[in-house]
């Protein structure tokens, strides 16, 4: 039979799907009313900031050596600009002064002014790559604020982050405790409790005041004010961006997250138990024991153009009311400064692990028992390199796979022995779709044959391999591990650096999605056959030949695009994962699959008895009846 030439319709059906991709690909993109938007807001913040402080150097608190003890004088000058607070201005720690508190894993630097942390450092990680000799600095060079909006009773509103805290750093135990107090009296004050253990990434955060009765105004919560301007840690600030958004856990049990692209995207949920400042592989988490009963949180994009835009990935913003309790403020909290790993996290029971974005459903649920604890054993118990690990745990899956590979494959084998039965069934009723389509079922039937069981092995592996593309980006084992030529598993493998960009591609060549297209290419060269065999046209349906044709040079294409600027961890597992596909289909085509004895089988079925359809075939074929039915009493008329 002479083969059909790819006509006009098909040509424009995969002009329109590959239009559709490359609009999914640009949907996220600014426009330029957006870029207009964005600058003009990031100008409008600057005069705010430039406003600010001003307003800071006329009303911020004074130094010590400007008022000496007793000086009742000096004290009333500064009551005029702050209030009940201006005792704080009296003491000796009313300079520009910081205490450091440190153990195995994080240092803190926290000023006097403002009694927060002006710097974070995590003693055990790098940026960038391994042996940059950076470490990795969550907090520096005022990229983050905390601050508490306070109302006084003479009406006036005072920022704590203006104000100067007194500190006391005690030992308790093994624990080091660092008091923060911001005080309007020797004994009335708002406090900041900082608790740090040894070996931890979690530190205790509490805000307390005492005997402010007189001072606050405890008709309205006071507002905490927290945000964070995000470092680039990573090789690819573009993918970097991409796994960093603001997560929260909200109503007890419920969890979300405010949207990772766009400007401006905000959220209002209530009851807030914790709110986690996501990097990629890192995180500054506050959660508290009372939850905040209402909240803004707030995200930006900093990353417009990757050439120019390389110091931050993200602005984030979060306020958080901290309501009176018999006209006192106090809350236990804390603040978690850490890898995003999901071990460590799960390890403080906190709930703190579902920020990693592990995928919803059945997806997490596959990370979760499978590929989670799997990973773990190989590469740690085992304590296999992390490229071999990948290898073995590729192995495992696609082993465990197989006999869903091989109902897949027998199902092809046998609807190819039935394809000419279809084909003189098309002939014989092609002018009546309707009795071809219940003919058909009848030979189905009739042979054994099931036309679905080729598909339902195929949906079953689709949850694995979307699940593969969640685990592998959150995988904090991945970051600066070397396999081969690749230098870090968690990003990119460039082994070619391109003078130029090419869009959507990037300006570099990684090999590893080369290797996973060119096994992508043969794989589908040998099923593409079976499949065409396996799959009868049907009239009114796309030509699944010729679709099958097109995706065989389609599918690598996309996977040299998409996975280009990828983790090489991931394009590692689908160039294996290829690889042992074409084995074990070569293997089950040659050596265990017999296509003669198909053929016999079936021709022995359709001689035989046939089953009883089921109650959703007998269901189908009387809705097909009755449209028939219809059809011909149409025709009457």
């Amino acid at each position: 039979m002479e083969e059909k030439k790819l006509d006009f319709n098909s040509i424009i059906g995969f002009v329109l799907i590959f239009g559709i991709l490359i609009w999914i690909m640009y949907q996220n993109q600014p426009s330029e009313k957006e870029i207009a938007a964005e600058k003009a807001k990031k100008e409008l913040v600057a005069k705010q900031e430039a406003q600010a402080k001003a307003d800071k150097a006329k009303t911020a608190s004074l130094p010590a050596a400007a008022v000496t003890p007793g000086d009742t004088l000096q004290l009333a000058k500064l009551q005029k600009t702050l209030g009940g607070f201006a005792y704080s201005a009296t003491l000796p720690s009313a300079k520009e002064a910081f205490t450091t508190i440190e153990n195995e894993k994080i240092k803190l630097k926290i000023a006097n002014k403002g009694g927060y942390i002006v710097e974070a450092t995590l003693k055990e990680f790098e940026r960038f790559k391994k042996g940059s000799g950076q470490l990795v600095e969550l907090i520096k060079n005022n990229n983050s604020n905390l601050n508490l909006q306070l109302l006084t009773t003479d009406n006036r509103t005072l920022n704590s982050k203006d104000l100067y805290f007194e500190p006391t750093l005690e030992k308790i135990g093994a624990d080091q405790v660092l008091s923060m107090r911001l005080k309007a009296g020797a004994n009335e004050f708002l406090e900041y409790k900082y608790i740090l253990k040894p070996n931890d990434y979690l530190v205790g955060f509490d805000i307390r005041s005492q005997g402010l009765n007189r001072v606050l105004n405890s008709a309205k919560p006071i507002d905490l004010q927290w945000d964070l301007k995000t470092y680039r840690n990573e090789k690819s600030v573009s993918y970097e961006n991409r796994y960093a958004q603001i997560d929260y856990k909200y109503d007890e049990s419920k969890y979300n997250n405010v949207s990772s692209h766009g400007q401006g995207k905000e959220e209002t949920p209530e009851k807030v138990s914790y709110v986690a400042f996501k990097q990629h592989f890192f995180a500054t988490i506050l959660s508290t024991e009372k939850p905040f009963e209402t909240s803004k949180l707030q995200s930006d994009d900093l990353v417009k153009d990757e050439k120019i835009d390389t110091v931050f990935t993200k602005q984030f913003r979060a306020n958080l009311p901290l309501a009176f309790t018999n006209g006192e403020i106090d809350y236990k909290m804390n603040l978690y400064m850490g890898p995003a790993d999901y071990k460590t996290l799960k390890a403080y029971d906190k709930n703190f692990e579902k920020i990693i974005p592990l995928g919803w459903g059945i997806f997490g649920w596959i990370n979760k028992w499978i590929f989670i604890p799997l990973f773990g054993f190989l590469s740690s118990t085992i304590g296999l390199a992390l490229g071999i690990a990948i290898i073995i745990f590729t192995i495992i899956i696609k082993l465990a796979m197989s006999p869903i590979t091989y109902k897949s494959f027998l199902s092809q084998a046998k609807m190819k022995v039935l394809r000419p039965d279809i084909a003189e069934l098309g002939e014989k009723f092609k002018k009546d779709p309707m009795k071809k389509q219940q003919e058909t079922m009848k030979l189905y039937n009739k042979a054994g044959v099931n036309p679905m069981a080729g598909c339902i092995p195929a949906l079953i592996q689709l949850p694995f391999m979307y699940a593969s593309f969640q685990f592998f980006p959150a995988a904090f084992e991945l970051r600066q591990k070397s396999f081969l030529w690749a230098d870090d598993l968690s990003s990119f493998d460039s082994v070619v650096k391109l003078p130029f960009n090419i869009p959507m591609y990037g300006d570099h060549i990684s090999l590893f999605p080369i290797l996973a297209a060119i096994a992508i290419f043969f794989y589908m060269k040998m099923t593409s056959g079976d499949q065409q065999m396996a799959a009868p046209q049907q009239e009114g349906m796309p030509d699944m030949a010729k679709m099958m044709k097109i995706m065989i040079y389609v599918s690598p294409l996309m996977m040299l695009i998409f996975f280009n600027n990828y983790g090489s961890g991931l394009s590692l597992y689908n160039f294996i994962s290829n690889l042992i596909t074409i084995g074990i289909m070569f293997v089950i085509k040659n050596y265990i699959v017999d296509s003669e004895k198909i053929h016999a089988q079936i021709q022995e079925n359709k001689l035989k008895e046939p089953k009883k359809p089921s109650k959703f075939q007998q269901r189908l074929n009387e809705v097909m009846e009755q449209q028939e039915a219809a059809k011909a009493q149409n025709k009457k008329k």
